[in-house]
């Protein structure tokens, strides 16, 4: 059971990720559609879910459709600092935690480190 699903699908962000997780002790599963995100969240029941609201597949839809099957799995999305209409409509749709991507990959070591416990 993986204790953290990202739905990421930009192959150097994904191994940036991996590595992060490998650092801190974290399973780490990576999707890249938002039908394969909501798939792995109901099977494995991880501590954290990481959206990249980039994600050409359905990111906002996913984060909808988790909530809406009453998942209360912290989730934490990231995207361009300039796209603010896209965090408004994340965090409607369930998002705990919005964050530039920038901030994100700054603090991405404390934040993998914090679904291990």
């Amino acid at each position: 059971m993986a204790q953290v699903v990202a739905l990421v699908d930009d192959i150097f962000f994904q191994a940036k990720l991996a590595e992060t997780a490998r650092h801190v002790g974290v399973e780490l599963k990576t999707v890249s559609t938002g039908d394969a995100l909501v798939e792995e969240v109901t099977r494995s029941n991880p501590r954290l879910v990481i959206v990249d609201l980039n994600a050409s597949q359905g990111a906002i839809e996913a984060i909808e459709r988790l909530r809406a099957a009453g998942s209360q799995t912290p989730l934490i999305a990231y995207l361009s600092h300039v796209q603010v209409e896209l965090a408004e409509r994340a965090r409607a749709a369930g998002a705990r935690e919005v964050m530039p991507r920038s901030k994100f990959t700054q603090s991405l070591a404390t934040i993998l480190s914090a679904a291990k416990s």
